[in-house]
């Protein structure tokens, strides 16, 4: 199943494989004509939408499919990989759409209904596809259509980014959405912790800090940390180091000391062997 009206909206936009910016800042256009192997990587809170083509997160022991019929819904920016299927008969197309966190807050305290949050329940999933809607593809073929005119995408097109928005609100991972704004519960102290952890990625960080942090015993908080995210605290803060190291890495101010040390690594010997295990080739490597 695809959608032909997308697809010719984003082919006429997309400007080469990879990541297109567009006119709209939390908007942008991805493409691929050839398959694209698993690899480590780390997404923005956004909705991923596919007009063409397939792609696969793995997440800890969890597979997510998402296609034409099905749209990802990421609400918080967890380490996983992905693999994309594409060809040059039948190319990948798609378009994310940043979440923005004062919008999501604005709509949500707008939403008639508060949610109810029961902490024995299973915790809402921080990244899952969700079946596409005839709601949400007439919303996302509004904002395409925004973004051929400088003057519609100017005047019109934060309303259609919040239209987008809303319509994930209604969707299946509406609880996940919601459970960023109102603060209830262990989800919402793990993805506190899971905010702090990124923003002091390059200090000591160990994992009793964390529990205190999240007002947890240590194995309350290794049992809802791993629910989350689906590794234990250590592994996804190795991760998450490795892939921001991996994007300092692109930058040619960086050096492979200077980025081990700005992503909290004390010995380069240790982080040089941590990468070529996650990655497979060395730091030098990709920074040549």
């Amino acid at each position: 199943m695809n959608c032909p009206v997308m697809m010719a909206l984003i082919s006429q936009l997309i400007k080469h494989d990879g990541i297109s910016e567009t006119l709209l800042p939390e908007v942008s256009l991805f493409a691929s004509h050839k398959p694209q192997p698993r690899v480590p990587l780390i997404y923005q809170p956004s909705l991923c939408i596919v007009a063409q083509g397939q792609k696969i997160g793995y997440l800890g022991d969890r597979e997510i499919h998402y296609d034409s019929g099905h749209y990802l819904v990421q609400t918080l920016p967890l380490p996983f990989e992905c693999e994309t299927f594409a060809s040059e008969e039948a190319p990948l197309f798609g378009i994310s759409v940043s979440i923005d966190a004062a919008t999501l807050a604005e709509l949500v305290l707008a939403l008639d209904a508060p949610l109810s949050y029961d902490n024995n329940a299973e915790p809402p999933k921080p990244m899952d596809s969700v079946a596409m809607t005839k709601g949400m593809e007439e919303a996302v073929i509004r904002l395409l259509r925004a973004l051929y005119d400088p003057q519609a995408a100017r005047v019109m097109g934060h309303n259609r980014v919040r239209e987008v928005i809303f319509e994930a609100l209604q969707g299946e991972q509406g609880p996940a959405l919601r459970a960023l704004v109102q603060n209830q519960g262990h989800y919402s102290r793990i993805v506190q912790v899971l905010t702090q952890m990124h923003s002091e990625l390059a200090d000591d960080i160990s994992v009793e800090q964390l529990a205190r942090r999240a007002n947890m015993s240590l194995s309350t908080f290794h049992h809802h940390f791993k629910q989350v995210t689906r590794s234990s605290p250590i592994q996804y803060l190795k991760r998450l180091r490795l892939i921001k190291a991996q994007l300092l890495l692109s930058h040619d101010e960086f050096n492979v000391t200077q980025t081990a040390s700005a992503v909290g690594y004390k010995s380069v010997n240790q982080f040089s062997r941590d990468y070529k295990r996650y990655f497979g080739v060395s730091p030098i490597q990709d920074k040549t």
